[in-house]
C-alpha cells in the first residue's frame, strides 16, 4: 500500500515553486523578518518559558517560510488523495475533510488555550504574539486540507486583495509587531 502510494504521489505531485508571484516571495520575506524580530526579541530574554517559547516562535516561523515555497502541504494533501482513491473512500472525503478540518481547529484552540496557560505571567508581553500565532496555525490548517469550499473562501479577492493574503500575512505582522514592540520596550 505504501509503495502504491508513493507511485500515486509522484505522478500528481512534484516540489516546484509553491507561490513564484511577487506577492508569494513578499510573504517568504515577511516570514523571514518576523523569524528574525522574534530571534533579537528573545535573545537576551533569562532562560525560562519567555525564552523557550521565542526561540520555538522563531524556529516554526522559519519552517513555514521555508514550507510557503517547497508547498510540501500539497505533498500532504496529494498523498491523502492518492490514498483516499486507493483506499476505495475517495467519494466521501467530504465528511472526512470537514471532520479533519474542525479537529484541526479544535487543535489550534487547544494548542492556542494551552499556551496561554503555560505563558499567565507573561501575557501582557506576548498576547498579540499569540493571537497573531493562532490566526496563522488555524490559516494553514485549513489551508493545508485542500477543502475546495474553504479555498474558495479564503481566496475571495476584495479589490486586488485576497483574503488569504489578509489572514496570513496579518497573523505574521501581529507576531512581527509584538516582537519588535519587545525589542524597542528592552532597549529604553
Amino acid at each position: 500500500m505504501l509503495s502504491e502510494v508513493g507511485q500515486c504521489l509522484s505522478e500528481s505531485w512534484s516540489p516546484t515553486i509553491g507561490d513564484p508571484g511577487v506577492m508569494g516571495w513578499a510573504t517568504v520575506a515577511v516570514y523571514g523578518v518576523a523569524a528574525l524580530l522574534c530571534a533579537v526579541a528573545f535573545y537576551k530574554q533569562p532562560a525560562g518559558r519567555l525564552k523557550v517559547f521565542g526561540y520555538g516562535l522563531t524556529l516554526l516561523l522559519m519552517l513555514l517560510m521555508v514550507n510557503k515555497q517547497l508547498d510540501l502541504q500539497s505533498a500532504l494533501t496529494a498523498g491523502a488523495r492518492c490514498l483516499a482513491q486507493l483506499q476505495g473512500w475517495y467519494e466521501d472525503r467530504r465528511a472526512i475533510q470537514v471532520g479533519f478540518i474542525l479537529v484541526l481547529l479544535l487543535y489550534c484552540i487547544g494548542f492556542g488555550l494551552f499556551v496561554v496557560w503555560v505563558m499567565w505571567r507573561h501575557l501582557g508581553q506576548i498576547w498579540l504574539m499569540l493571537l497573531g500565532l493562532i490566526l496563522l496555525l488555524a490559516f494553514i490548517a485549513v489551508r493545508a486540507v485542500g477543502f475546495h469550499h474553504f479555498d474558495a473562501i479564503i481566496n475571495a479577492q476584495v479589490g486586488n486583495v485576497r483574503l488569504n493574503w489578509v489572514l496570513e500575512l496579518g497573523g505574521l505582522t501581529l507576531i512581527a509587531v509584538n516582537a519588535f514592540w519587545l525589542i524597542v520596550r528592552r532597549r529604553t
